[in-house]
């Protein structure tokens, strides 16, 4: 029988106390060989809780919990877990101290806030070798803690919560531009590095885009779920995805191309709200101000409406929280314009 690679799980985290056991213990549960799985959890300094939570569970386990040290090793039959400071904090630095210390010939990204089933891993590495793609994933299968959650959730997952992203709604396999949280062959990193530092959001989108552009390729099994745990209040949805498009332009001039033209969509519509708005105040003419908001909301309501059927507690929140989406990252992305702007004629 041919000998299963070793699989390295990098999952950074900070202030997970909420989830930890769960995610963690999802990843323990795998029915993957546990001595060829590894687990390095980078740390951004979490103050909540999180490493006596972590300390708990394997006491319980019946091990004594490594910290970072070069050359660290498995226990046997059980699966090796090494806790890693990330002094940085952001998530990029935390998956590149991963990657410094992973032994495995798979690289697996989790996220704290995901939980997977019990063949995830083996799944995956099976997907690897048939498909020969160099980076795979399933669909990501949201969840809310509360009534916003859920509508948060309901709306990420629809196409026009969010676009083309296939991995937040399809049910057909195939090649596409990103998954997450993605299982790669160690070999990638060798070939085109690690994650950028300078993206404190979208260094996956940039990972993968940087993958494409030098031959890879990316797989997506819908058969294969990850559950996540989204933003549960308007707040924290709309830093999320204000950053999302902030950094989204600093991707793009590092790629010095555009991944696909949806991300340029919330941006256009923002500013098109604006500007339709402004026509209005400076002519008086109220019809102006309907030519983008009106056809908007409309969308918006009917979209409600079709998302719902899932869950039709969250309707009152739909809409909000489509808007929320739409412009967060629209005018993330047009601050950016101006932020980077010092950046745009300089070589990445």
């Amino acid at each position: 029988m041919e000998k299963l690679p070793l699989v390295s799980i990098i999952m950074p985290i900070r202030n997970e106390a909420n989830f930890i056991r769960k995610s963690l213990g999802s990843l323990l549960a795998q029915d993957y060989p546990p001595e060829m799985m590894e687990i390095l959890i980078v740390d951004g300094m979490s103050d909540d809780g999180t490493r006596k939570i972590i300390q708990e569970l394997m006491k319980e386990r019946g091990e004594i919990l490594k910290t970072a040290a070069p050359g660290h090793h498995g226990n046997g039959d059980q699966t090796s877990i090494v806790l890693l400071d990330n002094p940085g904090r952001i998530v990029p630095k935390a998956l590149n101290i991963g990657l410094r210390q992973a032994r495995g010939d798979i690289i697996m990204r989790m996220d704290g806030h995901c939980l997977v089933d019990t063949d995830y891993v083996r799944r995956c590495v099976e997907l690897l070798r048939k498909t020969g793609g160099d980076n795979v994933g399933g669909t990501l299968k949201t969840q809310g803690k509360n009534l916003m959650g859920r509508a948060v959730s309901v709306a990420t997952s629809s196409p026009f919560g969010v676009g083309g992203a296939r991995f937040r709604y399809t049910n057909r396999p195939g090649w596409v531009d990103t998954v997450f949280p993605g299982v790669f062959h160690r070999e990638v990193f060798d070939r085109i590095g690690g994650f950028d530092e300078e993206l404190v959001r979208n260094q996956d989108d940039e990972f993968n885009f940087r993958l494409l552009q030098a031959g890879g390729r990316i797989w997506l099994d819908p058969s294969i779920l990850v559950t996540y745990y989204v933003r549960s209040s308007f707040r924290s949805l709309w830093r999320q995805y204000f950053q999302y498009g902030f950094y989204k332009v600093r991707v793009i001039q590092k790629r010095r191309q555009v991944a696909s033209w949806r991300h340029l969509v919330p941006a256009a519509f923002v500013s098109g709200l604006v500007f339709t708005s402004l026509l209005s105040l400076i002519t008086g003419n109220k019809l102006w101000g309907f030519m983008v908001a009106g056809p908007y909301l409309l969308t918006n309501v009917l979209a409600s409406l079709w998302t719902a059927r899932r869950d039709w507690l969250t309707l009152p929140l739909l809409p909000l929280v489509f808007g929320s989406l739409h412009c967060s990252y629209g005018l993330g992305f047009l601050f950016g314009l101006w932020g980077w702007r010092n950046f745009w004629h300089r070589k990445s």
